[in-house]
């Protein structure tokens, strides 16, 4: 199959990388409206294929399906255009500005048997992963609290604000690892600068006492990435930008004995030992190009399909609508 490239910023000749070198791949096209972009990535990539026209994209036969690496306010009617003309569909994240845009999409490429995936990256990681199979195990106990930061100096963007920026990320991670679907959400957020929030702290509450938390930013002098998962049993610390040992699993919590005496009961502190899981090596973005072939070849749903995407999106909207009314929270339909 051959698979079209369209957006050559940032992001884009990632994909390009690992799709040339994808198994079951026999062409990679490009697109950008921007014709410097398109000779660089050819001066790169030699074996690509570069267009200068959407439309001659979507009008190739040859070209099983398109992957959307461009400004997230195109990504639905880019997407739509390319599902409409029987293209298998890859998506930056997030897949679309509206919980209402990301339905549509999954059902029309449910209409015409297509697949959608939803480029959370993140999930593909072998740490995420791994979080995701200790608490899977139970390693971990109950889940009692998600607690991510992601802040940074800069980039500042002028067409979406932090939240759309940088939450997408930990929003992912947390839907993947986190069982159940979150019920409300409230956030705060200021700008400073160019009329678009650069820091922002969200809320999100979960069935009984499971609640998750958002701390992103543009304007830190470090660049944190972090996440604390507290358990009833163990406790993970999730740091990114660790060279080694990025997953770390503390035997720490809080014990509750009973005691007939003045108090009903005894809180106690267990503090163990910590270790350091062995995390698969693997490039996220491979494994992800690989599962969007799988995919479309065995016509199975990929992980961050087409729904996981929505899921995402609905949070960051309710975040995004908390923001604009002060913080108010915002119930999650199921």
């Amino acid at each position: 199959m051959k698979i079209a490239i369209i957006g050559l910023g940032y992001w884009g000749p990632n994909l390009v990388r690992n799709f040339v070198g994808q198994p079951g791949v026999e062409g990679v096209v490009c697109f950008d409206v921007q014709a410097k972009k398109l000779e660089k990535i050819r001066h790169k990539f030699p074996m690509v294929e570069a267009l200068t026209s959407y439309d001659e994209i979507l009008k190739r036969p040859d070209i099983t399906a398109v992957a959307i690496v461009t400004p997230a306010s195109t990504h639905y009617s880019l997407g739509l255009q390319a599902l409409e003309a029987g293209k298998h569909l890859l998506l930056e994240k997030p897949m679309a500005t509206t919980a209402k845009e990301a339905e549509h999409l999954i059902a029309v490429a449910e209409k015409n048997n297509l697949r959608i995936l939803v480029d959370h990256t993140f999930v593909y990681t072998g740490a995420v992963k791994k979080i995701k199979e200790l608490i899977d195990a139970e390693t971990v106990g109950d889940v009692l609290y998600f607690d991510s930061v992601r802040v940074n100096l800069g980039l500042f963007q002028h067409d979406t604000n932090v939240i759309w920026d940088l939450a997408p990320h930990d929003i992912s991670i947390m839907h993947y690892v986190i069982p159940g679907k979150p019920r409300s959400v409230h956030a705060l957020g200021v700008n400073h600068y160019n009329g678009v929030e650069d820091m922002a702290y969200i809320t999100v509450q979960h069935d009984d006492k499971l609640m998750s938390h958002f701390h992103v930013n543009w304007l830190s002098p470090v660049k944190i990435r972090r996440i604390l998962i507290g358990g009833s049993k163990h406790m993970i610390v999730y740091d990114d930008m660790q060279p080694s040992e990025k997953v770390r699993v503390y035997d720490k919590g809080v014990e509750i004995t009973e005691e007939e005496s003045l108090y009903r009961s005894l809180v106690q502190y267990r503090i163990g030992d910590m270790f350091a899981p062995r995390i698969e090596e693997s490039e996220a973005l491979s494994l992800m190009a690989a599962e969007f072939i799988q995919s479309i070849t065995n016509g199975t749903a990929p992980v961050t399909d087409g729904k996981f995407g929505y899921e995402v999106v609905r949070v960051l909207e309710a975040a995004n609508q908390s923001l604009r009314n002060g913080g108010q929270r915002v119930f999650l339909e199921d």
